[in-house]
């Protein structure tokens, strides 16, 4: 009986092991080698190429950087990029609040339905959505582009923010209500001192969520922002398509990942940290 026991537990031991090599080999081929071939061509020296059969750039330099930099619209990008997003996340939170507080705390006929109709744009795909919103600001006559965009990136970041808030305020105790308002808490009071504490963390991963997804968005961006107004994406698929420059298009790419994987790991910091425990009432 202990002999069959010690070859389950050997046997468990060796698929696990399996399983977690297959794992990081499969996030060394798919998240770091991408990124890491992405930061050698950003560094190739524009003075010698790198091509076949060098395994390795000749020369490694900041040069391609300098160049992006001095000569394509590249810093005006990214301030059209950093300010979009914020704006988008700063709205789409303040619309997505009643109907997460509805999908959260509220019963319904229809309910369910309307839960599913909140992840269309899911599903959507994002040319699609730009050429409608496209039409629909030329019958608007909204010929401002960070407005379009911006409309635009708040109806495809709606759902996110819905979805995490309605888990976070479905996840409050009603215990917690009621005694607030037994002891004649107005409801502002309730949001305020109950709900809000509580929420933290579903706030900050909406946010993060929101300037993500708007950073990285680049169909909405194009056709409606096209040629005047230009973002970091449609920097790098400028770089990508007839005249496809490697090394720049490394540049831009890198310096649109970097700051989602900052955030990321802000978020994931906060939400296993203090935040997470105030909201918990264990801090």
């Amino acid at each position: 009986m202990s002999s069959s026991v010690q070859i389950t537990t050997k046997n468990g031991r060796l698929i696990a092991r399996i399983s977690l090599a297959f794992f990081i080999l499969a996030n060394f081929i798919w998240l770091f080698l991408p990124f890491l071939m992405a930061g050698l061509w950003s560094l190739v020296d524009p003075a010698k190429p790198w091509s076949y059969p060098d395994i390795f750039p000749q020369s490694l330099s900041f040069e391609r950087w300098k160049i992006v930099w001095e000569t394509t619209s590249l810093p005006e990008a990214m301030f059209n990029s950093y300010t979009i997003a914020p704006t988008v996340s700063l709205i789409t939170i303040l619309l997505s609040l009643p109907t997460a507080y509805a999908f959260g705390r509220m019963e319904f006929r229809g309910k369910k339905l309307a839960e599913l109709l909140t992840l269309i744009p899911l599903v959507i795909p994002g040319m699609i959505i730009a050429l409608f919103f496209s039409r629909m600001l030329l019958d608007l006559n909204i010929n401002n582009p960070f407005i379009g965009i911006v409309i635009g990136h708040v109806v495809l970041t709606l759902p996110y923010a819905i979805r995490i808030l309605s888990a976070g305020f479905s996840s409050v105790p009603q215990d917690l209500i009621d005694a607030s308002r037994d002891l004649g808490a107005s409801k502002f009071t309730v949001f305020k001192d109950v709900y809000m504490p509580m929420l933290k963390p579903s706030f900050l991963a909406s946010i993060i969520f929101c300037l993500v997804k708007s950073i990285e968005e680049f169909a909405i961006a194009f056709v409606i922002g096209s040629p005047d107004f230009i973002t970091v994406p449609t920097i790098l698929y400028s770089f990508l398509g007839y005249s496809f420059i490697r090394p720049n298009a490394a540049v831009v790419s890198i310096i649109l990942l970097v700051p989602n994987i900052i955030l990321m790991m802000i978020i994931e910091k906060l939400l296993k940290g203090n935040y997470l425990s105030q909201s918990t009432g264990k801090a």
